[in-house]
């Protein structure tokens, strides 16, 4: 885990040091273990290293193979031991016990084909010497961050959005961006960044450049399949496919030179997770978890994070961020993230990363992607009626009702908005009716409707929230937050082997009986893997920050910002807009995108 930086020159020149090393140096706490460059006819490469596996200086970066390839890496390749074992018996000789060797040798043996056989998060760059090509790449799900522009006659790319804006002066806001964010509540969801220019390579992609020609291609190489006997199988059989999957994916994700930890929250997913883990875990002492411990008794999920330690035999940590913790983080997070961001439940998974930091805890799991891939949010209760016959509806109804923290009121709002577009829409326009249409049209309605259209299909559903929304934005906060403090995250519900897996089953048991994810409950049920108060909790909260009390510390801030942001003076209907008349979601939206315009310097 690592951060990674490169410059091409498309006119030929050298690479000016200075220019890469000023990149390399804002992205230093993404590893903080050593930093090394690598210098083409052309181009340049900056690493910094996060060592986790094999810690010896042989296994640094950036790495040459044979002469013919370097790379520069960020990630993990958990499978790395398998391949190496395949590639020694096919006469590859290895000099250290890193993953990064293995990459190389992959890459030389399979070409641009090798990152099908990875098991991992990853972006990196491979220039090879041969063909005079520079092979870049992100992972399936886009766990790992990869950045680029064209800017001067240059083709730039870092882990980070920061060392891409050291060349761009003047940045704009990418107003589509914007309003996909302030109308729709979308972010992360497309190639594009709130930066004008700034793009991220998709997940699943390779990027080819060619230096010959100074031009590149992007090409796609995975598509997330499903195994149709998976859907034929009874409940018990569908509880050990899934069990045996999670759980491989859990294993594979404890390799690790340095000491690992968990994310503890309280809910289902981490819950299961920190559990099936600290059965595995073969570390120095008990497995260490860590808890961010609301100051509201709503969201005050401490209890179950407790008893989950109890049960498992953790060594449970807690932190307790007070709005003061809150209000003095503001800039230096809004800073980390980069860009503008749903809510303050940011802050506290940054707050565990903090203290996870504090406890020398280099590597740490969590359970991003279970909700996705299980069917664990309230709305998809919408999506599993919809193929119901009235009775079957209506009985599914009361279940859901008495199995969640969803009235009936509730879910039969949710079975009328989240399928219908038009409904979205409109009420999208009516909330933010403050903002000027020429702006409000902007949005991608084509978008919306796809998300709206896909609830009819369940697996089309999955698909979108795993690869356009909400998956990606939670990706890119756990990397941020992460390497923030020096952290690797790793995250075994979206081990691909485990989505595929989990979206194959059969619907009926995702949602069971009025249970959102049944079939991860009678997983951890099974063999007492954590208590039943844990594993059929009806509430679903997850790490979330008190928003109230929150937002109302610095309430009085937005009058003043909303006066000197540029971007929101612009897209703002006159007369002034009055703060008191929006909701805390659109507070917290508008302070965001100003203290970010500040941040940044960005104009529109």
């Amino acid at each position: 885990m690592c951060g990674i930086s490169g410059i091409i020159d498309q006119s030929g020149r050298a690479v000016d040091r200075a220019d890469i090393q000023a990149m390399n140096d804002l992205i230093a706490h993404r590893g903080p273990d050593g930093e090394g460059y690598f210098f083409g006819n052309q181009f340049a490469f900056g690493h910094r290293r996060l060592a986790i596996i094999d810690l010896s200086p042989g296994a640094s970066q950036p790495m040459t193979f044979k002469g013919k390839y370097t790379i520069v890496y960020n990630g993990e390749v958990y499978n790395y031991i398998e391949l190496r074992e395949e590639l020694m018996r096919a006469g590859v000789v290895f000099q250290t016990r890193s993953d990064v060797e293995v990459i190389l040798a992959a890459y030389e043996r399979w070409g641009f084909d090798c990152v099908k056989r990875f098991n991992g998060m990853w972006a990196f760059a491979i220039f090879d010497s041969e063909r005079s090509l520079i092979f870049c790449s992100r992972d399936r799900f886009g766990v790992k961050p990869f950045y680029y522009a064209e800017v001067s006659g240059r083709f730039i790319f870092a882990s980070e959005i920061k060392p891409l804006l050291r060349f761009l002066p003047d940045p704009r806001v990418n107003r589509s961006v914007l309003m996909d964010y302030l109308i729709l509540g979308y972010e992360d969801h497309t190639p594009e960044t709130f930066f004008a220019g700034i793009r991220k390579l998709p997940p699943s992609h390779n990027l080819i450049y060619d230096l010959k020609t100074q031009r590149f291609q992007l090409q796609k190489y995975y598509e997330l399949t499903t195994d149709s006997a998976l859907a034929d199988l009874d409940e018990a059989a569908t509880v050990t496919a899934f069990r045996e999957a999670l759980n491989a994916g859990i294993q594979l994700r404890l390799r690790s030179d340095v000491k690992v930890g968990t994310c503890l929250s309280g809910g289902l997913d981490s819950s299961s997770v920190a559990a099936l883990s600290a059965r595995s875990y073969r570390g120095a002492g008990a497995f260490v978890a860590v808890h961010a411990q609301s100051s509201e008794q709503r969201s005050d999920e401490s209890r179950f994070a407790a008893r989950v330690a109890e049960h498992c035999g953790l060594e449970l940590h807690v932190i307790k961020p007070a709005t003061s913790d809150f209000v003095e983080r503001i800039d230096e997070i809004i800073g980390v993230m980069e860009e503008p961001f749903q809510g303050p439940s940011v802050f506290m998974q940054y707050f565990v990363m903090k203290l996870a930091g504090e406890l020398h805890c280099k590597v740490m799991l969590d359970g991003q992607g279970g909700d996705e891939t299980l069917l664990g949010y309230e709305r998809h209760y919408a999506a599993a009626m919809r193929r119901l016959g009235l009775l079957d509806k209506a009985k599914a109804l009361l279940a859901a009702s008495q199995r969640s923290r969803c009235s009936l009121r509730e879910l039969l709002f949710h079975s009328f908005y989240f399928p219908h577009a038009g409904v979205i829409w409109h009420r999208q326009q009516a909330r933010n009716s403050f903002v000027k249409k020429e702006y409000v049209h902007l949005a991608n309605r084509t978008l919306l409707a796809a998300m709206a259209q896909s609830f009819g299909d369940i697996a089309a559903m999955q698909r979108n929230e795993l690869f356009v929304a909400p998956l990606p934005a939670l990706l890119r906060y756990a990397d941020k937050n992460s390497m923030r403090h020096s952290i690797e995250i790793r995250l075994p519900f979206i081990d691909y082997r485990t989505a595929e897996t989990a979206l194959s089953l059969n619907d009926r048991y995702k949602i069971r009986a009025g249970w959102t994810k049944y079939v991860l409950r009678k997983a951890v049920v099974r063999d007492h893997v954590l208590p039943d108060e844990i594993a059929w909790r009806r509430d679903k909260v997850g790490f979330e920050a008190p928003d109230s009390a929150w937002i109302d510390a610095v309430n009085g801030q937005l009058p003043q910002l909303l006066g000197q942001s540029g971007i929101l003076s612009e897209i703002i209907k006159t007369p002034p807009l009055d703060p008191g008349k929006l909701d805390k979601q659109q507070k917290w939206k508008l302070f965001n995108i100003a203290k970010w315009e500040k941040a940044y310097g960005v104009g529109i």
